[in-house]
């Protein structure tokens, strides 16, 4: 006895066909999904063909966020939606703005500036998963990393090379600025990769040092100068201030060093 198919099963095998040669497997999914529900509620061909293939395009950019950020070096479980902004309240204005992304189309930078703990990683790290979502490759390392990699680069003779490829990339997160000071071969490489990115493509920085402090880290006042010219002529700066969210609970008072640091950035 033979079995006859349904017009809407033959349909269905078609679109299941189509959506493979198209490389676009979710495509089957989501017309069987919304089929029932686009004749029961009316929809014109229009409405249903738009509405199959918004959900494609959104799954595709969710996989292609996850590809993004995994490639990244981001730290796991980063977002603007899992910070406390109670803790910084002054910050939510300005990170909220910038979660739109309209500073990557204008290679702006961002520099988070705070004693240690007051969540400049986080944000950095939560405005690069943004990036990361709204299409932007991006790339996050601590400022000790960034310059080891330039570094190994020189020694081959690929320093341009490296440069221009990072270019690519339309956000680069440097953290952890000040934390160790550079020798001067390593403060002419990262003042290079500020340089080569100056007005092409955006940077976020984080520091536990105001700028004025910055000619200690980097060993010459000449090129803290000009680095500070270059990221602050496009740039949001965003002072972080308090104790340390970790500590909040332990009853821990900040180092005296910490409170003349934070003192310098009021």
């Amino acid at each position: 006895m033979s079995t006859k198919t349904t017009p809407a099963a033959d349909t269905l095998k078609q679109i299941t066909h189509l959506a493979a040669a198209l490389k676009a497997p979710r495509i089957t999914q989501a017309a069987a999904r919304l089929a029932e529900h686009a004749r029961d509620a009316g929809w014109t061909h229009e409405d249903y063909l738009a509405a199959v293939l918004e959900r494609e395009v959104a799954a595709r950019n969710a996989s292609g966020a996850q590809l993004r950020i995994r490639a990244s070096g981001l730290p796991a479980g980063k977002t603007l939606e899992d910070f406390d902004f109670d803790h910084q309240p002054a910050a939510r204005t300005p990170l909220q703005a910038l979660a739109s992304g309209a500073w990557l189309a204008e290679h702006r930078n961002v520099v988070l500036l705070g004693p240690p703990g007051t969540g400049k990683t986080h944000l950095a790290a939560a405005l690069a998963v943004t990036a990361a979502r709204q299409g932007h490759r991006v790339l996050f390392a601590t400022a000790s990393e960034w310059v080891t990699r330039l570094s190994e680069a020189h020694q081959r003779g690929r320093l341009e090379a490296e440069l221009a490829r990072l270019r690519r990339y339309a956000l680069i997160a440097v953290d952890e600025v000040g934390y160790l000071p550079f020798e001067q071969d390593a403060a002419n490489l990262f003042f290079q990769l500020v340089s080569s990115r100056y007005e092409h493509a955006s940077l976020i920085l984080t520091s536990n040092l105001p700028f004025s402090s910055w000619a200690r880290v980097f060993g010459d006042q000449v090129v803290a100068a000009a680095m500070i010219d270059r990221i602050v002529h496009h740039a949001d700066v965003i002072a972080l201030k308090g104790a340390s969210y970790r500590l909040r609970d332990r009853g821990i008072d900040p180092l005296p060093s910490i409170k003349a640091e934070q003192g310098a950035l009021d």
